[in-house]
């Protein structure tokens, strides 16, 4: 009987819906229609509480977080070239016919021959994170979002929002939000992908190839996979890996597991082809949400920095490691100190950091993606060895450059390579290596105007040992073990002492930093 009664009310509260939309007019069924979402919303989280069948488990995450992805369709501007020879010819057409050349009416930037600005239009993905007076708050990829000069969103419902806005974007984590004008909005609710496990469930949601309202689901294959070279080289990976299908168009879309919650933001695959093979990665939710109240609340991500370039030394540089003195089976190799940065004048090139405030440091990029979530100002106990002795300092974080590329290398322009202009004589090693004594002008056409000495690699012979190793023309040889060389024979004579079977260590500037090099020859 109350559930006959329960029915009834039901009914009643329908027909008055309706009656009110009929007198009341299409705002009203618009209030009344959301209202009817945001219940449907609401019951089907109560219900993925409790269900354990799956077919029940993916229905009721896709009634939960569909209403929240939306479809982002971007317009960027892009410079084009015309060949010189082409567009001399399309001048003359146009000029014998009596007309003006079209492009010149269309160019913004006429002082740069041959360029000509058009806008390249692309789509993508985002989810609804917040809705709050009158306006919403979507994440997706800076690779989406960032550099748009006209973004349109489509949400679930099948509205279209012009003039939606960047608030910020962050392309170390390739990150940004939007933010659109518009009401009636469900915003999806965050998940906790620290509790991530290799098998769970997850669902991909997005516009794949234009599809608006896409699900896909799958496993999580791994976690925590870096040096994925999706992001650039400043860039913070630390992503989710799926075999849930991620296509074009998927980027920015919600990753969810089977509570409808958001554990990550899908960003790429892994492809031959160019379509989805098996394996896609997808931002972690929790390293999202910190960009996202950053993004929204400063504009901008503000991350520590200890101002050192690093690199792994771990089970495959045991040689590496050995020729530091160093025992253990994992840390961090300084490749390069800079100046007037907080760790200036404490570590040095060759230090091995394996230890920060009590953590184990097993990675470049976890010691990255720890010093960068650390407030500027914080000091960290950080423990390493130099020459094979274990030592402790206390430094103080700084705040992150924004842009870390003049820091990474010299500041010079691009490398040039040698044209032999120099005429210093040329020495050609055992290890394959031809080298000849650094001067201002090499150092110029190799983009390292600032370094003042060294051995300058003017060829590697691809078959030897410097080869294989990945020593070419145009880098510049400052360290031979623990010998600093300042010319072509300083460095030939200490490398001619090395033993090819035993190997030696090489310090190596390149424009885009420093690294260690290990030379050793197969036994």
């Amino acid at each position: 009987m109350r559930t006959w009664h329960s029915g009834i009310g039901v009914a009643a509260l329908s027909m008055a819906a309706i009656a009110a939309g009929y007198f009341g007019g299409k705002p009203l069924l618009d209030r009344v229609e959301f209202a009817q979402a945001e219940a449907q919303v609401q019951a089907s989280r109560q219900e993925l509480a409790t269900v354990e069948d799956m077919s029940t488990v993916f229905r009721h995450v896709g009634k939960v977080v569909e209403p929240s992805v939306v479809e982002i369709e971007v317009h960027k501007k892009v410079q084009t070239h015309l060949p010189s020879a082409e567009e001399d010819l399309m001048r003359r057409f146009f000029r014998d016919h009596g007309q003006d050349f079209p492009f010149d009416n269309n160019n913004n930037n006429n002082n740069d021959e041959g360029n000509r600005e058009q806008y390249e239009i692309a789509k993508g993905s985002g989810v609804i994170m917040e809705a709050a007076d009158g306006y919403g708050y979507i994440l997706t990829n800076n690779h989406v979002a960032g550099d748009a000069s006209v973004m349109d969103i489509t949400l679930a419902d099948g509205r279209i929002i012009k003039n939606a806005k960047v608030l910020g974007t962050d392309p170390k984590s390739d990150l940004a939000i939007v933010q659109i004008k518009a009401d009636r909005l469900i915003p999806a609710k965050w998940g906790n992908s620290d509790e991530l496990e290799k098998g769970d469930w997850v669902m991909a949601f997005g516009c794949p190839l234009g599809y608006i309202g896409s699900m896909t689901h799958g496993i999580v294959s791994a976690l925590n996979r870096t040096d994925v070279a999706i992001l650039p080289r400043e860039g913070y990976e630390n992503f989710i890996q799926v075999d849930a299908p991620i296509n074009p168009g998927n980027s920015g879309g919600p990753l969810v597991n089977i509570h409808g919650e958001v554990v990550g933001i899908n960003t790429a695959i892994a492809t031959r082809s160019g379509m989805f093979e098996g394996i896609g990665f997808a931002i972690p939710s929790n390293q999202a949400k910190e960009v996202y109240y950053a993004l929204k609340s400063h504009g901008k991500v503000v991350r520590g920095w200890l101002g050192i370039g690093i690199e792994d030394l771990g089970p495959e540089n045991v040689a590496l490691a050995k020729s530091f003195n160093f025992t253990g089976t994992s840390g961090v190799l300084v490749t390069q100190v800079f100046p007037r940065t907080p760790v200036y004048g404490t570590l040095e090139h060759g230090d091995i950091i394996v230890g920060v405030n009590g953590t184990a440091i097993e990675s470049s990029q976890q010691l990255r993606n720890l010093v960068a979530d650390t407030a500027p100002g914080t000091k960290l106990t950080i423990k390493f060895v130099r020459d094979g002795k274990e030592q402790t300092a206390n430094i103080q974080v700084g705040d992150q450059p924004d842009d870390l590329t003049a820091f990474a290398g010299y500041g010079g322009q691009e490398p040039q390579g040698n044209d032999g202009a120099t005429l210093q004589p040329s020495v050609t090693t055992k290890w394959g290596l031809s080298l000849r004594t650094l001067d201002a002008e090499s150092a110029q056409k190799v983009g390292m105007p600032q370094l003042k000495e060294g051995a300058l690699i003017t060829d590697a012979a691809p078959n030897s040992v410097a080869g294989e190793a990945g020593l070419r023309a145009g880098q510049v040889i400052t360290e031979v073990g623990n010998i600093k060389v300042h010319n072509a024979m300083e460095a030939d004579q200490a490398l001619s002492k090395a033993s090819p079977a035993d190997g030696v260590r090489l310090y190596v500037a390149t424009a885009n930093g420093s690294a260690y090099v290990f030379l050793q020859k197969d036994q």
